[in-house]
C-alpha cells in the first residue's frame, strides 16, 4: 500500500509518515509457540447473510509479527554499487505461494539510505508450519540497471503473486520512481529468478495508461486443494481487480498485458471521484468507496481474487477518514473487508460485507511506519487451514488462521 500525494489534505495527522505502506515485524521470533489459533478472533461481519465470505479468522497472537527488519541480510545494489543492509528499516505486504509442501512468502523490505531516503525490494522466505520463516540474504526482485530502472528507483513494492497452469509464476508489483507508482508485472520458473516486462497498461490505449498512477493487482484465481494460485480465465479472459482510490478491472490474453476496462459511453461513476481516481475518469469502477463507512477513503486490492461456486471472493483493504466516514476509527485508519462479484461477469458486484473484517487492534499494528494500519496481501490454503498474511503499520508482518471448511 501507498499513501497517493492527493490524500494529504485527508492525512494531515499522518502526512509526515512515508508515503509506502506495509507490515513489519521482530527478527526474534524463532523462540515463539508456533499454534495457529492462539488469539482472539478478529471482526467479522455483524450484519446481514455474508455466508459467502472468508470469516472468522484468528490472530496468531503466539507469534505475531512473524517477521519483521533484519540487519542480517546483506547484497551488492547494482545501482548503488556497495553493499546494502537491504531489510533493515522495514519488512511487510506479504504474497504467499504454497510450492514443494511449503509457504513461500515474497515481500517488500525497506533499507534506511539510499536517493530517496530508503527503497523497497521484494525478498524470499519460507515455511513449513506457516508462522517461521527462513529468509534468503538476498532479495529476489529489486531496482536494477535495465530497462526499467527509470521507474523503479524509489523501489519494487508489494507484490502479489499466481501461477498459470504450466506452473509458471506471475508477480504483479508497484514500481516507484519517487513520484509516480506505476503496476509492473514480472515471472519467474522458481520464484527465484524473475523476468521482469514493465508497465501492465503499457500497450492499452496507445500507451495512455503509462504515465498513470495505478498499482494493486489482485488477478482472478483458483484456489486448489494442494494449495496453488492458478490465474484463471473467464469468457477467454484473465481478469485482475486494481486500483487503490477506487477498485477497477483490467482484462489480459497472457498474464503480461492487461487492458483496464472503461465506461461505456453515456456511464458515469458510481461516486463522485477523488485523489488519483481523477486522473482516470474514464474507467468503470467496479468496487466504490462507501460514504460514512470505514471504506471512506479508498479502497484498494488485497491477495488474488478467490473464484468459488458462489462468485469471485475479493478480499479488499480499505482507508476511512472520519469527516466523510466511520466516526469511531481513528484517521487514516487501514481495515479490511470482502466483496462477492459474479462468476461469469467479474464486473457485477453481489454482495459486500458491511463493515471490516480485519482492524488495527494490536499494538505493533497501530503504531509503525504509519500507524493504524492491517493491509491483507497474501493468502494461501496449507495443511487444512487458510493463512491470511499481512502488513502491520507499514513495518511488520502478522498472520491469521482459519480452518479450511
Amino acid at each position: 500500500m501507498r499513501i497517493s500525494p492527493s490524500h494529504a489534505p485527508f492525512l494531515a495527522s499522518v502526512a509526515a509518515l512515508a508515503l509506502l505502506a506495509g507490515c513489519n515485524s521482530s527478527p526474534n521470533t524463532a523462540a515463539v509457540a508456533t499454534t495457529p489459533g492462539a488469539g482472539a478472533p478478529t471482526d467479522t461481519a455483524a450484519a446481514g447473510n455474508d455466508s459467502w465470505a472468508l470469516l472468522n479468522f484468528t490472530k496468531v497472537d503466539s507469534a505475531n509479527p512473524i517477521m519483521g527488519p533484519s540487519a542480517v541480510g546483506k547484497f551488492t545494489d547494482p545501482i548503488l554499487k556497495r553493499t546494502v543492509l537491504w531489510e533493515e528499516k522495514d519488512v511487510f505486504n506479504p504474497a504467499v505461494v504454497v510450492r514443494d509442501g511449503k509457504i513461500y512468502m515474497l515481500y517488500r523490505a525497506e533499507n534506511k539510505i539510499t536517493t530517496f531516503g530508503k527503497a523497497s525490494r521484494v525478498g524470499l522466505a519460507s515455511s513449513t508450519d506457516g508462522v517461521h520463516f527462513k529468509r534468503e540474504p538476498a532479495p529476489v526482485l529489486y531496482p536494477a540497471n535495465d530497462a526499467y530502472k527509470q521507474y523503479e528507483t524509489g523501489g519494487t513494492e508489494d507484490p502479489r503473486v499466481v501461477e498459470d497452469a504450466k506452473g509458471t509464476y506471475y508477480m504483479t508489483y508497484t514500481a516507484y520512481d519517487g513520484k509516480l507508482a506505476r503496476l509492473h508485472v514480472a515471472s519467474s520458473p522458481d520464484l527465484r529468478h524473475w523476468t521482469k516486462y514493465g508497465n501492465a497498461f503499457a500497450q492499452a490505449g496507445g500507451g495512455k495508461y503509462l504515465d498513470k498512477w495505478s498499482k494493486s493487482g489482485s488477478i482472478v484465481s483458483t484456489y486448489e486443494p494442494d494449495g496453488r494460485i492458478v490465474a484463471t480465465k473467464i469468457k477467454g479472459k484473465y481478469w485482475m481487480y486494481w486500483g487503490d482510490a477506487q477498485i477497477w478491472l483490467a482484462t489480459s490474453d497472457d498474464l503480461i498485458h492487461w487492458t483496464p476496462l472503461e465506461m461505456a459511453p453515456g456511464e458515469k461513476p458510481p461516486v463522485p471521484l477523488r485523489a488519483q481516481a481523477l486522473t482516470l475518469p474514464n474507467l468503470k469502477v467496479v468496487l466504490p468507496t462507501r460514504a460514512g463507512k470505514f471504506d471512506s477513503d479508498l479502497v484498494e486490492s488485497g491477495p488474488p481474487a478467490m473464484l468459488t461456486d458462489q462468485g469471485i471472493r475479493l478480499i479488499y483493504n480499505s482507508r476511512n477518514v472520519p469527516a466523510i466516514g466511520d466516526k469511531s476509527l481513528p484517521e487514516g485508519t487501514y481495515t479490511a473487508a470482502q466483496a462477492l462479484f459474479d462468476k461469469n461477469d467479474p464486473t457485477k458486484l453481489l454482495q459486500r460485507t458491511d463493515t471490516f473484517f480485519m482492524r488495527p487492534d494490536k499494538p505493533y499494528e497501530k503504531t509503525g511506519q504509519v500507524n493504524q494500519v492491517v493491509f491483507l496481501e497474501g493468502l494461501a490454503r496449507y495443511k487444512s487451514n487458510w493463512f491470511l498474511y499481512y502488513g502491520t503499520a507499514d513495518s511488520k508482518i502478522a498472520v491469521a488462521t482459519r480452518p479450511v471448511e
